[in-house]
């Protein structure tokens, strides 16, 4: 699709002659490359691989193990299909008393989501929620937890359970899974054939917690709020810059920003300095998860910043569930990357298990937390907050005669230097008010309410209380995002007295979930349901005056009214085109009156302030 800024040869001042020289060229050139066939284009090239042997190669089966799993058997060159990831498990599964494999969810082509519970039984033990696939391209956790059940099953690592149950999804995205091919990820090596990004809806999963929209997600959440995991484990394959680093993983905010405070804190001691242990003493070299504020300029430093609940991680922030982001390097070879997160997901379930009570303590304390306000947004910062040692690649820069300019090459070799890590600060930030009002008639919203499990009430009868009212003023929509058309704009709050019909749902603020009901239902937060386009209906008007009626009374209010008087024209006197425009005057005089739609631009949830 063209950008909206590019205009048409009809529009333009190009002379008919001129325009179907171009339009002919054009249309050359596309049956030029159409000619070409797929198989004789080139994949992109990639940077030198940096040679890596490490102890935990002695992870992968004997060529005569009867228990390889479908990657070890394609020496890692391949990851095993959906149907073929499944028949393995079934078959495991069957052959172990340790293992259930179990459905919790259907994708939108009709494929089951699945997940293995490893435990020996017992209640009351933790449990660990591992998830891979949740973009199915990057697929190094669902070949390193076949690996890791097959060896509590018949490998002797069954201790792992004695004191924490895992769960394991090995394909979140599976539908986006089975879109596989050669030229999806094409800056990852390996495996050959990856997934795609998105869903069979075109949605980015890892965007979806918040607004909930695909059916993968809310199966997700379902069974986040089934388990309540002491630890949710969410596995990716990294873009950006060549480095030395192989395992990298964040956390929401880095402690800096994040609202679980308690579950940051074990998160970066007990949890880091256990996992990094057992990465480092396995050949694995782990990092911090280096988002970078310029990807074209690794010496731009490394971007902390606080995280909204549309994310994995966000989500585990803002409910009070221990969540770990791990991203491995895509440029590392697919045999290190599968061992890497096999590693990782051993010291997970071992350090779970040893700190159990530790994590239950957090997470008691952050949900019992009523923090009074609610950040919805942040600018960064222009001076660093800290600075880091990175193991990063030597790079250099050549003149690209494709982009006409500077770009960068990795060398593959190694360099470690003093990188900046850049915070942000807060830009905003709103009270959170005692209750919300959510109309009965917008059930989506309630909806997306019940699935997150933030409490709620009914009313049985009407209530007048004193109410925050927001309306919207400048509206913009847009841009188009994970399946949602977003919408921007400004608020002013204005407390009146109202009758709140019977049937409306009161969300109290006073609850373990009360970050999320904000981040939600505040209008200013990024992720509220305003902003990813919930109630469109508010930007309907459906009332209006002729201007044979309307000018005369706007004449009758400036004569009569002065407090109107004196806002008129001082707007007149502060907005030149407000002046010269007949329309937007008589407009302005038609908001001061009661013909004005009561709900035209205003934010359906009321807010209970006192």
């Amino acid at each position: 699709m063209p950008h909206e800024n590019v205009r048409s040869p009809l529009a333009s001042n190009a002379s008919p002659r001129r325009t179907r020289k171009s339009a002919l060229l054009a249309m050359t050139v596309g049956c030029l490359l159409s000619t070409v066939p797929a198989g004789a284009q080139s994949l992109a090239p990639l940077p030198p691989a940096r040679a890596w042997s490490g102890k935990s190669e002695a992870l992968v089966a004997a060529p005569s193990h009867p228990w390889r799993t479908p990657a070890e058997r394609a020496g890692f060159e391949t990851t095993p299909s959906y149907e073929e990831t499944r028949a393995w498990l079934e078959k495991l599964v069957a052959s172990s008393p340790l293992l259930t494999l179990r459905t919790f969810g259907r994708t939108p082509e009709g494929r089951d989501l699945l997940y293995v519970r490893a435990s020996k039984g017992g209640a009351g033990k933790p449990v660990v929620l591992a998830q891979a696939g949740i973009h199915s391209g990057e697929i190094d956790g669902k070949d390193a937890g076949l690996m890791l059940l097959r060896d509590i099953a018949h490998g002797g690592k069954e201790t792992l359970l004695d004191r924490v149950d895992w769960v394991f999804v090995p394909i979140l995205n599976v539908d986006g899974h089975e879109r596989s091919s050669v030229w999806s990820r094409g800056q990852q090596r390996g495996p050959r054939e990856k997934g795609w990004r998105g869903t069979a809806q075109n949605i980015n999963l890892n965007r979806d917690y918040a607004k909930a929209d695909a059916p993968e997600t809310r199966a997700i959440i379902g069974l986040l709020r089934e388990l309540d995991p002491a630890l949710y484990v969410d596995f990716h394959v990294s873009d950006g810059p060549d480095m030395q680093y192989d395992v990298t993983y964040t956390f929401a905010g880095w402690g800096t920003y994040a609202r679980s405070s308690a579950i940051t804190d074990w998160l970066e001691g007990r949890f880091k300095s256990s996992v990094d242990a057992s990465l480092s003493s396995q050949g694995h070299v782990p990092g911090v998860y280096p988002s970078l504020i310029d990807g074209d300029d690794p010496s731009s430093g490394l971007r902390f910043s606080p995280e909204g609940p549309r994310y994995s991680t966000g989500y585990g922030d803002f409910t009070g569930i221990p969540t770990v982001l791990v991203e491995n390097h895509s440029l590392k070879p697919y045999k290190q990357r599968v061992l890497g997160a096999y590693v990782l997901m051993e010291a997970a379930l071992r350090v779970v298990g040893t700190d159990a009570a530790d994590i239950a303590r957090a997470k008691a304390a952050d949900r019992a937390a009523r923090p009074e306000r609610l950040m919805v947004k942040w600018e960064r910062l222009t001076k660093p907050i800290g600075s880091i040692d990175f193991m990063g690649i030597r790079h250099e820069r050549y003149r690209s005669p494709a982009s006409g300019r500077e770009e960068v090459r990795w060398t593959g070799k190694p360099v470690t230097t003093r990188r900046p890590i850049i915070g942000h600060r807060e830009s905003l930030s709103v009270d959170i008010p005692k209750a919300w009002f959510v109309p009965a008639w917008e059930t989506e919203a309630i909806e997306r309410l019940a699935l997150h499990g933030i409490r709620f009430e009914t009313l049985d009868s009407p209530v007048t209380l004193t109410l925050d009212t927001v309306r919207l003023f400048e509206p913009r929509l847009g841009p188009v995002s994970e399946g949602r058309v977003r919408l921007q704009a400004k608020f002013q709050h204005e407390r009146r007295q109202q009758t709140v019909p019977a049937g409306t749902v009161r969300v109290p603020s006073d609850q373990p979930l009360r970050l999320l009901a904000a981040a939600l239902l505040e209008p200013e937060s990024d992720d509220s349901l305003l902003a990813w386009g919930f109630f469109p209906h508010i930007l309907t008007e459906d009332n209006f005056l002729d201007d044979y009626a309307l000018a005369p009374m706007a004449d009758r209010m400036l004569a009569e009214n002065a407090a109107v008087r004196e806002a008129f024209e001082a707007k007149v006197n502060a907005d030149p085109a407000f002046a010269r425009d007949g329309a937007a005057r008589l407009r302005w005089f038609f908001e001061q009156t009661p013909y004005l739609d009561s709900r035209y631009r205003v934010h359906p949830v009321l807010r209970q302030v006192d």
